[in-house]
């Protein structure tokens, strides 16, 4: 049987909705790829401003210490500035670490977001934070790999500086996802800084700021010295394709 002009309209239909498919499939994953490369380049950035950072501190107290030596100073300025070094290399390998750590965990781990997030805060309380609330609001819908992996990695950031820096005692987790995007809170009583300030060594905060860029979201922090910190994450639930910038407000 010969095909008619309307079978080979359907044939030639289905070959272009084939084509459309396969190369949805090609640039979802080419997505996919990407995501993960940003994020892979996101830390290497992070692992490379915190050594060299670290290592310009290190050298430092160290030709301050090789400087006293050299005019016969006081022997406990040599040892104090070489105890400042030892600090700072200790803390720098502890920052290339968890870095390090990041490029190679699954986050997650075959766990739904919720549960994960429930595992961090268990395991906050056995590390001594005398009290982590957390809640979870809204309908919680499937989201990307991609997604889940950065809500986590977001609080898992928030936390780790509210525990390392400020010296919080209290930490409040808030996720509620909403018609279109999901809104992440939280809140610490630890010391708190100034947005517009940020201190030295608080590359988690900058990596939280990137991350939040990269999925398409928006942040917002709001803290002063003494009145605790919040972290306002907001992320649509459907790639953005518009780069909102992050805003810092000084609370008052």
């Amino acid at each position: 049987r010969e095909l008619s002009p309307e079978d080979l309209r359907l044939l030639y239909t289905v070959g272009d909705l084939l084509s459309i498919a396969i190369e949805r499939a090609r640039l979802f994953a080419r997505s996919a790829e990407l995501g993960a490369v940003e994020e892979r380049n996101r830390l290497a950035r992070e692992i490379h401003d915190t050594l060299a950072q670290g290592l310009a501190g290190i050298t430092l107290q160290l030709e301050t210490a090789d400087a006293i030596l050299d005019v016969g100073g006081d022997l406990s300025r040599v040892h104090d500035a070489v105890m400042q070094a030892l600090l700072l290399a200790r803390g720098n390998l502890e920052e290339a670490r968890r870095s390090v750590m990041d490029l190679r965990a699954v986050p997650l781990e075959g766990r739904s977001l919720p549960e994960a997030l429930a595992d961090l805060v268990g395991s906050l309380k056995e590390g001594g934070i005398s009290k982590v609330d957390l809640s979870i609001s809204g309908e919680n819908r499937p989201l990307s790999a991609r997604l889940e992996t950065g809500l986590y990695r977001i609080a898992q950031e928030a936390i780790a500086n509210a525990n390392r820096h400020a010296e919080a005692r209290q930490i409040a987790i808030r996720l509620s996802f909403q018609p279109g995007q999901a809104d992440l809170v939280i809140e610490d009583d630890g010391r708190g800084f100034n947005p517009e300030q940020v201190p030295e060594g608080r590359y988690g905060l900058i990596g939280i700021n990137e991350r939040v860029r990269l999925l398409g979201g928006r942040l917002s922090v709001q803290s002063s010295p003494g009145s605790g910190t919040r972290l306002e994450v907001t992320l649509p639930l459907e790639p953005a394709r518009k780069v909102v910038q992050s805003k810092k407000v000084r609370k008052p």
